[in-house]
């Protein structure tokens, strides 16, 4: 019997594609994954606490935008004035969420971070290196990798989240 494949899997169905393309694929699956679980809730819904840390599904997609401009766009390919944010406070402030941010804008200023994000590892080779702050040399590879962890750890987070604020859980 032969099995169907969820076409919404990509990493599923890059099974056998080449390195890059299956780097680029399970990065953008968890990116998707991480604004599933926004959709279809409100302001109000995203910005909740609901785990003793400061944590919300609103601050979790803030956080990572804040992550994807930081390794591509300003370590990547830097233009004059950018400065790679190391510091723990640096992190902690983009979790926390105001009146003003809401699922749609979050949204937004996802998907534009992600988009350019796209763009700048699309003009490397994956052996590029640069220097990162604390880290000595990092390649478009390693930034790859760490970002596909990053982001799945958060989507993980953000399924617990949302799962605690209507019962809804899943990657799809």
């Amino acid at each position: 019997m032969e099995q169907t494949i969820d076409p919404t899997l990509g990493p599923v169905l890059a099974r056998t594609a080449d390195e890059r393309a299956v780097l680029d694929l399970f990065l953008d699956f968890h990116r998707a994954v991480l604004l599933r679980k926004l959709r279809g809730l409100s302001d109000v819904d995203a910005r909740r606490r609901l785990v003793p840390s400061a944590t919300t599904l609103a601050g979790l997609v803030k956080h990572l935008t804040m992550v994807e401009r930081n390794w591509f766009p300003t370590l990547l390919a830097p233009e004059p004035g950018d400065v790679y944010l190391t510091s723990d406070e640096d992190a902690a402030a983009h979790f926390a969420v105001g009146d003003q941010d809401t699922v749609a804008g979050l949204t937004e200023a996802y998907e534009r971070a992600c988009a350019r994000s796209r763009s700048v590892a699309a003009s490397l080779d994956l052996d590029h290196v640069v220097p990162h702050p604390q880290l000595g040399e990092v390649s478009l590879r390693w930034v790859l990798v760490h970002m596909i962890e990053e982001t799945a750890r958060h989507a993980g987070h953000a399924d617990i989240l949302r799962e605690l604020t209507d019962g809804e859980s899943g990657a799809i």
